[in-house]
């Protein structure tokens, strides 16, 4: 059965967040792209797909046979592409949610509420941009690529995992334009340990403004290290729990260190992309 892509409007106060919607997409692919994450593939309607890199969707999960999933489940954008009218999330299955998730097939209606939250910058003077992350934080960071390759911005992406086949958007990235390097737990590559020699070569080269990273508690604290060091910016997508992903309920509230003091900020409002020297 074909269903056709509607919307209702969410209203917003104007100058607090780009408008969102609510919207009944229709699934266009859902597969396996390794042994642990899955590609959801959407024909999306064009209210929807008004996105920033970095920004995030809350998914009206189906129940999967004997659970009850009663929470919307966020999760970032891999992909959009409003000419083609495609909306792309990469997950891995880890929950009632996404056992859900996985039960979609071509054809399907499936309803998202979005695009949410404030994304990635990227201002004149970030020209070499290294972006850092692991598993499926990379897949917030892939949009990231396109926008740096929109903006001519030369780009080195590292890619981290428990294993070189599980390393995620190494393609994707390469296809615009970055130098990649894949490291992973197997070796030892990607230790911190081992990563702040191999940053801070390129560092001395003069080949990173800024950092880029999602996720991972050490890679992290390892970026705040460098950039503290090389006076570098960057900005990180913060993962979280939430619930109405609005600001209102106030369930996915973190400290951020903004000079002497901390301070409470909702990540779904004013996130989920915060200056990385502010993160803890």
């Amino acid at each position: 059965m074909t269903h056709i892509p509607t919307t209702v409007s969410v209203p917003v106060p104007q100058g607090l967040r780009p408008r969102c919607a609510e919207a009944t997409c229709v699934v266009r692919s859902n597969t396996p792209v390794n042994g642990e994450y899955r590609l959801l593939t959407l024909d999306a309607p064009e209210a929807i797909l008004d996105c920033q890199p970095g920004q995030f969707f809350q998914l009206l999960c189906p129940a999967p046979e004997g659970e009850s999933p009663f929470l919307r489940r966020p999760m970032s954008i891999y992909g959009y592409d409003k000419a083609a009218g495609r909306l792309e999330f990469l997950y891995k299955i880890a929950g009632a949610g996404t056992r859900g998730l996985a039960t979609l097939r071509p054809g399907d209606a499936f309803n998202v509420l979005g695009p949410l939250g404030h994304g990635f910058s990227m201002p004149e003077n970030w020209q070499n941009l290294m972006l850092v992350a692991r598993g499926v934080g990379l897949a917030t960071l892939a949009p990231l690529a396109r926008m740096a390759q929109e903006k001519d911005r030369k780009l080195t992406a590292i890619c981290s995992a428990r294993r070189p086949d599980l390393a995620m958007s190494v393609d994707l990235f390469e296809s615009y334009g970055a130098e990649v390097i894949v490291v992973h737990d197997e070796d030892g590559s990607s230790t911190p340990e081992a990563l702040r020699p191999l940053i801070e070569a390129r560092i001395a080269k003069g080949k990173v403004d800024a950092f880029y990273t999602c996720g991972s508690s050490r890679l992290l604290r390892l970026l705040q290290d460098l950039g503290n060091a090389h006076s570098i910016p960057g900005e990180i997508a913060m993962e979280q729990q939430m619930a109405c992903g609005l600001g209102m309920c106030q369930a996915c509230v973190r400290s951020f260190r903004v000079g002497d003091r901390i301070i409470q900020r909702r990540v779904c409002r004013e996130g989920p992309v915060f200056p990385i020297s502010e993160a803890i």
